[in-house]
């Protein structure tokens, strides 16, 4: 099985079947990602807020064309207050009353007017209302049976919880992966921009075991705890960990001591954004032509085809057992083997011809989507004959098999 770090940026996205994930954020956003992002946003997007509003602008009308309405009838016909008001309340409500006094030609004008200005203003104010409550409760409960049978069909997904400053992030890096995911967070108004953004999210707490639930977590390959405060976290895992023993656990963390006390809890993999921030802006200091080329091969980027995947050997795998030069992974399929990783955990960056696969190994592979494509098809035990051309590949101990 394989998980791809970045598609090409040519947009084509391709399946991945990983039990586990590495999660790289980067520290500056793309802008036009976010530009198009908002794009989307607003064209998707159903916002109650609109409906508010015009309910609140006219019911702001009507307060107007009141108060207009008895001073003109105080000034027309010189009536008091109380009758004015009353006047003007039956007349803007059509309910059909007698009038308080005889009007003259002008009060017979000025009700006229309020008839033509306040009855169609009041219309639009209680049309506006029936919208707001019923078009906002039906699309709110459609929507909530759309996200729940989608989230019912989905196996291997991820359960983000939280979709904070790193929740974001994470949540792009799945969406433009196509890796499929499901956000938990308490917050109404957070959920419905998740909602916009084309996210399915439930609304709760992500340490409640029935929200845990609902997102799949039975089903799901991995969990991300990313809400706010690292004691949040400590409760999201435990909750997860305790109803999935098997899930794959990654969990933010602020401090090293936070980071020991999840991973006590049950995370399998800690990362404090400050340190990863940290480290990266060194990194961009001291090596910046290296940070460049990793964010090539792990994020992709425009004209560029190499991406970066691993690959684990199942049990049944025909290439189990075989050496790396009997394989010969280069010949056949172009890729690069950059490593392997062993179930006990321990890399092998220095590779021979002589190397032996065995199930459960992770191999570390840089290649363009054809080499990769044509790797995917030797580990299903298809033939795959030698590559006709191969561009230009360093001189390294890892070009093995050429």
């Amino acid at each position: 099985m394989r998980r791809c770090w970045r598609c090409e940026a040519d947009g084509v996205s391709c399946p991945r079947e990983a039990s586990r994930s590495t999660i790289i954020p980067p520290v500056a956003e793309d802008e036009s990602r976010r530009s198009s992002d908002r794009d989307f946003q607003e064209r998707r997007s159903y916002e109650p807020r609109l409906a508010l509003r015009r309910v609140q602008s006219a019911v702001l009308a009507l307060v107007i064309i009141t108060a207009v309405g008895v001073f003109g009838y105080m000034v027309f016909e010189g009536w008091s207050f109380t009758d004015a008001l009353y006047m003007t309340v039956i007349t803007l409500t059509t309910v059909g009353y007698r009038e308080v006094r005889v009007l003259d030609a002008s009060g017979q004008l000025w009700t006229m007017l309020l008839l033509i200005t306040g009855v169609g203003t009041l219309f639009y104010a209680a049309v506006s209302s029936v919208e707001l409550v019923v078009e906002g409760t039906v699309r709110g409960y459609f929507e909530r049976r759309r996200v729940k049978a989608a989230i019912g069909r989905l196996d291997g997904h991820y359960v983000l919880c939280g979709y904070g400053r790193v929740g974001r992030q994470v949540a792009r890096e799945f969406a433009a992966d196509d890796v499929p995911f499901v956000i938990v967070e308490h917050d109404q108004d957070v959920l419905e921009e998740c909602l916009a953004e084309g996210y399915l999210a439930l609304l709760g707490e992500a340490s409640d075991d029935e929200v845990l639930e609902e997102a799949g977590i039975l089903r799901a390959g991995g969990l991300i705890a990313a809400v706010d405060t690292d004691a949040d976290n400590v409760f999201v895992v435990l909750s997860a960990r305790k109803l999935n023993p098997k899930l794959h656990i990654v969990a933010r963390a602020s401090s090293e001591e936070s980071a020991a006390k999840l991973e006590m809890a049950g995370a399998d993999r800690t990362l404090s954004p400050y340190a990863v921030g940290g480290r990266r802006l060194a990194s961009l200091a001291t090596q910046p032509l290296v940070v460049d080329f990793l964010d090539i091969v792990t994020r992709g980027e425009k004209g560029i085809e190499f991406r970066l995947e691993e690959f684990s050997v199942p049990e049944d795998s025909t290439i189990a057992e075989r050496t790396i030069g009997e394989l010969e992974i280069g010949e056949r399929t172009g890729a690069i083997v950059l490593a392997f990783r062993t179930p006990e955990g321990n890399f092998d960056t220095t590779l021979s011809a002589d190397d032996r696969l065995h199930a459960g190994d992770t191999l570390i592979v840089l290649g363009s989507r054809g080499q990769i494509e044509r790797l995917e098809q030797l580990m299903r035990g298809e033939e795959v004959g030698a590559v006709r051309e191969l561009p230009p590949q360093p001189t390294t101990p890892y070009s093995l098999g050429r």
